[in-house]
């Protein structure tokens, strides 16, 4: 696996770091990475240049990530042409309710994470989405009753080791 920039034990500190908590201030990044804050600044601002952390953002507890409805939705279209599927993903991808949009096989085409405060904006989600798209052959849509599990980071210590074997090579 090969990554934008060499990596070495300090970057995989910060990454893991950031990804727990990442509204650290670079003092207490630095100190939990027992590096100097210069050293962590430069070395963030470098992961960050080289797209390795691509951007930081909260994520809502449970008082508002509890509110409205979530919903993912499985999409089929009828043609399958590069083109007709950079078309959907376009559309989907500047849909404000859309949070996540994933290109998928074998099964559908696509598969959608949504959020919507209630059923009539998700219903006019899907007339703009969906019914007024030609394109668009079937979608189920599944409503998230309890999440047991939400966690976006990435275990870095494998990624550190695979990178390490790597390197060997």
């Amino acid at each position: 696996m090969e990554f934008p920039i060499a990596m070495d034990a300090t970057d995989w500190r910060l990454l893991d770091l950031l990804q727990a908590d990442a509204g650290l201030t670079n003092h207490a990044l630095a100190q939990a990475a027992h590096v100097s804050p210069a050293t962590a600044l430069r070395r963030v601002r470098r992961l960050r240049e080289a797209g390795v952390i691509e951007r930081f953002t909260a994520l809502l507890g449970a008082p508002l990530a509890g509110q409205g409805l979530q919903v993912l939705c499985e999409v089929v279209l009828d043609r399958q042409g590069a083109e007709h599927l950079d078309a959907f993903e376009a559309r989907a991808v500047d849909e404000p309710l859309v949070q996540q949009c994933w290109r998928v096989s074998p099964g559908p085409d696509f598969l959608l994470v949504v959020w919507s405060p209630d059923m009539p904006t998700f219903q006019a989600l899907t007339a703009r989405l969906f019914t007024q798209d030609a394109n668009v052959r079937n979608v189920k849509s599944f409503f998230a009753l309890k999440r047991a599990k939400f966690d976006p980071r990435v275990p870095v210590e494998t990624l550190a080791d695979r990178g390490d074997q790597d390197a060997r090579r």
